[in-house]
């Protein structure tokens, strides 16, 4: 069960159906403390939620809980071994996604002057096909996860498509960046340089 989530390079957060199922207390008890306890967790940022669907078809609030939130939550809950054990996961899970956040920062980073070549690439190119950059950036996103920009933020959140790679990901998305600069540059046609990057996804995965 994943325990700690990310969606578009935001904070990393925990919600209170995790908390309730790995703490081993219902839902309702664990949101019952968070709306008791809501000014001390909001001292480390506002309480918010989402709505989850209810397999009766109804929907629920779930409660997303930054790191201090959620180990200030746990404190409140009864001291079991359970408890213990899953705190102790929490906040392996929150470094972890931390340590994932600073590598994806840096590789963002080094990726600036690919940026910039690619947008001088598609400025120049004579067989750009319309909405180039998005034409181009998804086929990117699709060649290392399957999922264009619009897809990937549905699921993971985030501005781009990109802000929600995983830093892994992002280091083969400049990858194939790349090669489609490399490509661009030569004034290949999109429709070509779109199967020569599917044919070199199939090679590498």
């Amino acid at each position: 069960m994943e325990l700690v989530y990310m969606d578009g390079r935001k904070e990393p957060y925990t919600l209170s159906s995790v908390v309730a199922e790995c703490a081993n207390f219902s839902h309702h008890a664990v949101q019952e403390h968070i709306r008791k306890q809501k000014d001390r967790l909001e001292r480390y940022g506002k309480v918010s939620f989402q709505m989850r669907p209810l397999p009766s078809g109804q929907q629920a609030k779930d409660y997303i809980l930054n790191e201090q939130q959620a180990t200030l939550l746990i404190t409140f809950l009864k001291n079991t071994e359970q408890v213990a054990n899953f705190k102790e996961k929490l906040v392996k899970a929150f470094f972890e996604r931390r340590d994932e956040l600073a590598n994806f920062k840096i590789q963002r980073a080094l990726g600036k002057p690919r940026r910039k070549n690619l947008l001088e690439a598609i400025k120049n190119w004579e067989n750009a096909p319309k909405q180039t950059y998005a034409s181009v950036n998804n086929l990117l996103l699709k060649a290392v996860t399957g999922m264009n920009a619009k897809q990937l933020k549905n699921k993971r959140g985030g501005h781009n498509g990109i802000d929600s790679l995983t830093s892994d990901e992002l280091t083969n998305y400049q990858a194939f960046e790349d090669v489609a600069i490399a490509l661009i540059n030569v004034n290949m046609q999109y429709a070509d340089i779109r199967e020569l990057i599917m044919k070199k996804q199939k090679l590498s995965a």
